[in-house]
């Protein structure tokens, strides 16, 4: 299906789906948060002046300058989830639909915790429980190493090398090294994830997302099966940013508990294991002291993001989507469009070039 009709297929589903949500009552909002959250009917989301904020007028309209010369289709910023810059360039507008690449995988992490605490999953358990045998090539006993865990933190061990990083295949998926071993970005096992959620629900993964995230926070959003096997998640910017204020309000959304396991958005935004201090549950992170990039196994010394805050997390995807999470800052940055000029599976030179603009404005 070429992408201009897989657009348009979901600019269709996306208006569906509002007229779906303006069926419903909004939720009531929570009064216990300095957060807002927008309804989950209509368009409202209250916004902030960047000026009553002390933005830079200046500052900002260079960089607005910059996004639109890298080839950015969306730019929103919320401050303590209100809007404070919502941008579109081109024909782009608040209600076209976008890819978010391997920024969905941050969302497949949070759906994981959320089947973990429905008690449908233990991501300690080998994801053989969930698959059955003889889903890689590798012999039993070293399958058997593998658990859900490993998945969500990029040390499945399986050769990332093989030719066809997105096959999942059983011939596909070869062994390289035990389980929790070496670390590397491989979109095979990350992919898998969606059959252990739909084997151990029952329900097929666009139908557990809808039912357990997109109705929770008022999102549109689909996610389509890819020609190579990939899972694709495709969305509006300001649904991409709902699901950025419910990371940041830790999984609770108006007072509603939609993650319900505080444990588990800690240990998905933190350091998940040795090998990659700056990878955590699918989930990008900043301000460690050395991470790995895809494709290479190399470690560099110092912060993913340097000029970013520290505590900032980020889901990243290919083509430069970017979602941004900034806790002391009670910031979201959402980011949509083709690539910057250094197209990579996730993390670019973009990144930083954008930071150094908005650590200037942002107050």
């Amino acid at each position: 299906m070429r992408p201009f009709i897989i657009l348009l297929l979901l600019s269709l589903i996306t208006i569906t789906s509002c007229e779906k949500y303006n069926q419903q009552a909004p939720p009531t909002q929570n009064t216990d948060s300095a957060i807002y959250f927008p309804p989950l009917v209509g368009n409202e989301w209250r916004a902030n002046a960047p000026s009553s904020l002390g933005w830079d007028a200046a500052r900002l309209n260079a960089t607005l300058n910059y996004l639109e010369s890298k080839n950015t289709k969306a730019f929103i910023i919320l401050q303590n989830g209100r809007i404070v810059v919502e941008k579109y360039f081109g024909s782009f507008t608040q209600d076209s639909v976008w890819y978010w690449a391997s920024a969905g995988k941050t969302m497949t992490g949070l759906m994981v915790g959320i089947a973990q605490k429905n008690g449908l999953i233990n991501i300690n358990d080998k994801t053989s429980q969930y698959l059955g045998t003889g889903w890689t090539s590798l012999p039993l006993a070293k399958e058997n190493l593998i658990t859900v865990r490993h998945q969500l933190t990029m040390t499945t061990g399986l050769d990332d090398a093989t030719g066809d990083a997105d096959c999942t295949l059983p011939a596909c998926l070869q062994f390289k090294a035990d389980a929790g071993t070496r670390w590397a970005y491989h979109n095979a096992p990350y992919t898998i994830i969606d059959k252990v959620i739909e084997n151990a629900s029952g329900m097929n993964y666009n139908s557990y997302f809808q039912q357990y995230v997109k109705t929770k926070i008022g999102m549109t959003g689909l996610w389509i099966k890819t020609p190579n096997a990939n899972n694709v998640l495709y969305s509006t910017p300001r649904s991409m940013a709902r699901f950025g204020l419910l990371m940041l309000n830790k999984g609770v959304w108006a007072g509603q508990n939609v993650l319900g396991d505080t444990a588990y958005h800690m240990n998905q935004t933190n350091s998940s294991q040795n090998l990659n201090l700056s990878y955590g549950y699918l989930t990008w992170l900043n301000g460690k002291s050395s991470y790995r990039l895809p494709t290479s196994q190399f470690l560099f010394s110092g912060a993913l993001v340097p000029n970013a805050s520290s505590d900032m997390y980020a889901a990243l995807g290919k083509n430069d989507q970017k979602l941004y999470v900034v806790p002391s800052r009670k910031l979201v940055v959402i980011r949509m469009g083709n690539d910057a000029g250094n197209p990579t599976l996730a993390l670019s030179s973009f990144d930083n070039e954008l930071w150094a603009h908005l650590k200037d404005l942002v107050k």
